[in-house]
């Protein structure tokens, strides 16, 4: 998909990302629809799970959930087309990561073997699970946070079952099976991002009770999502909104509209960011330690902290802030 989507992380991208009424990264807290046995006590979710750009319902088939939001992946029913135009995506993408991807998910791409077909979620399954102890969970589309996060916290990743149309190829508003399963997948066999998101999933939950969702929300945009990583043959990309995305891989490594920034959690998650367009910033990390040494923490007192704080614009840079070179 090419980023010009209107998400924030559910937030699910899925996270499952629920998509953003504005720019600062303020998820709304979901519900589940009547009947589910799963009670969270925020606004219906049908109804409000955000403005969307088409101003339609959500997509996707909410009929067969079950109390964590999971149905069956049904591969069998994909059809010959939507075969083909997997294979149309995957290839595209394909072409342009090597030499701007990290290299864990080159090799770990390599390694699924995804190229000719929506791939099984239950044989992945396998695969991670003895790899890095996670999962794949199906999903309809878009999920509650708590329902996300709990997953999450469960080392299972939700994957959306449905795929764009073909005149969707180069934009998409709700993340598809493509952009969950191409662009987060891989990363899942690295231990220490496994974990890492493990980690995330638990202070999910925890700022769900504190009002923290915002402040974790832009942490996700600008890493899981977004993010870049030095390598030793310079910068590459990790987020999935980039991978999956046919023009913003380039874009994110070599634009001279856009500010590479060394990565410092307290930058990150005040910054607001675009969820139409291209991002104006990027937060570089050094390694996969850097990222789950500095998110394994006890986020509370930095909300607190950080909520007496203006949020920063998309485009900021701070006085003294280095910018790396792309």
């Amino acid at each position: 998909m090419d980023t010009k989507l209107k998400l924030t992380p559910n937030l699910s991208p899925n996270l499952n990302p629920t998509v953003a009424k504005d720019a600062q990264g303020a998820p709304s807290l979901l519900t589940p629809p009547n009947g589910s046995p799963a009670p969270l006590d925020t606004a219906d979710f049908f109804a409000t799970v955000a403005e969307k750009s088409d101003g339609t319902g959500l997509r996707g088939d909410y009929r067969k959930i079950d109390a964590q939001y999971v149905v069956e992946q049904e591969w069998d029913a994909y059809t010959p087309q939507q075969h083909a135009l997997w294979r149309r995506l995957y290839q595209r993408q394909a072409k342009l990561i090597p030499g701007r991807a990290c290299d864990v998910f080159i090799d770990s791409l390599e390694r699924l073997q995804i190229g000719e077909g929506i791939p099984h979620f239950a044989q992945t399954s396998a695969l991670l699970l003895n790899a890095t102890g996670w999962q794949l969970v199906a999903v309809p589309g878009l999920v509650p946070d708590q329902v996300f996060f709990e997953h999450l916290a469960n080392r299972r990743f939700p994957v959306t079952v449905w795929l764009r149309e073909p005149e969707e190829f180069d934009y998409i508003v709700e993340p598809d099976v493509f952009h969950d399963f191409f662009g987060h997948v891989p990363l899942l066999f690295n231990p220490v991002f496994a974990d890492h998101l493990q980690e995330y999933g638990k202070g999910g939950l925890k700022a769900l009770k504190v009002d923290g969702l915002a402040m974790l929300a832009r942490l996700y945009w600008y890493t899981i999502e977004f993010g870049l990583i030095q390598s030793p043959g310079g910068l590459r990309v990790y987020g999935a909104g980039i991978l999956s995305s046919g023009g913003e891989i380039e874009h994110s490594l070599t634009s001279p509209a856009a500010r590479r920034i060394p990565f410092n959690l307290e930058r990150v998650m005040r910054t607001l960011y675009k969820i139409d367009s291209y991002q104006e910033t990027y937060f570089v990390i050094n390694d996969f330690e850097q990222l789950f040494e500095e998110t394994a923490l006890d986020f509370i007192p930095l909300y607190q902290k950080l909520s007496a704080l203006p949020p920063l614009p998309a485009n900021a840079l701070q006085e003294g802030e280095s910018v790396i070179a792309s």
